[in-house]
């Protein structure tokens, strides 16, 4: 079977795909107990540039196109969209914080690093899937190449963040093996998060103009809040900027030359 066919198994292939860098940044625990903060800035940057251009190339800019298509008010339901993306994430993000709070010592600082990586990758899982499920209505920009360097860019800020739970795990007492675990696992809820939106797009195709537009709501949300901000801890801070537009202009030109 041609797997350019079956966008639900594209998104799946996509997902486990950034899953699994995951799991490679997190079997780091194995061999180190440090890694160097300015090398995670630098991924985490260009990885935070990636994923800003691949919300608008490959889920903002379709939404709009869609919308139109379907006779919808492109700036309302992109705009709706967008906002209530990002809304549902302040929203998870508050009840977790909230939750932590009825944790204490050794077990809260656990509980808040492996629930605040699993939370923001749930956007990043839907949004691979709507990308690759959006693919059968030939839009412009909603692509298989763009699809596949979203699903790129997310990866390539999965493998810091595997790292990110499963040293600090180790750091606390956690064995090496349960550190390594907590870590990939942190992941694994992308391939769950990809495929539900991949079969959202297929299955009710007048909703596609804002989950597309949803799913980049959230991404931003987790760039802006998440990434960007840990990335500026670093103290060569225009160093780190530099990144995150290397890695737009990385996007940019995948989308165009691919697309």
């Amino acid at each position: 079977m041609d797997i350019t066919t079956s966008p639900i198994l594209m998104a799946t292939l996509a997902t486990i795909f950034t899953w699994l860098v995951t799991l490679l940044g997190a079997s780091l625990v194995f061999f180190f107990k440090k890694i160097n903060k300015t090398v995670l800035d630098c991924m985490l940057s260009i990885a935070s540039g990636v994923m800003i251009a691949a919300s608008f190339w490959s889920l903002i800019l379709p939404s709009i196109e869609m919308a139109e298509n379907l006779g919808m008010n492109k700036v309302c339901i992109t705009s709706i969209g967008f906002i209530t993306g990002g809304l549902l994430i302040l929203l998870l993000d508050r009840i977790f914080t909230k939750k932590n709070k009825e944790i204490s010592n050794k077990k809260k600082r656990c509980f808040m690093l492996i629930s605040s990586i699993t939370l923001h990758n749930i956007p990043e899982g839907m949004a691979v899937g709507v990308a690759f499920g959006s693919i059968i209505y030939h839009l412009d920009g909603a692509t298989i190449s763009s699809a596949i360097g979203l699903a790129l860019g997310i990866g390539i800020q999965n493998f810091p963040e595997g790292l990110a739970v499963s040293v600090p795990l180790r750091r606390e007492g956690m064995s090496r093996r349960k550190a390594f675990f907590y870590g990939q696992l942190s992941g694994f809820v992308e391939v769950i998060s990809g495929i539900l939106g991949a079969i959202l797009v297929l299955k009710i195709r007048l909703i596609l103009p804002f989950l597309l537009a949803f799913a980049a709501g959230a991404m931003i949300y987790v760039v802006a809040k998440e990434l960007i901000p840990e990335c500026q801890t670093n103290e060569k801070k225009g160093l780190i900027t530099m990144f995150t537009l290397i890695g737009f202009v990385i996007m940019m030109v995948l989308d165009v030359l691919l697309g």
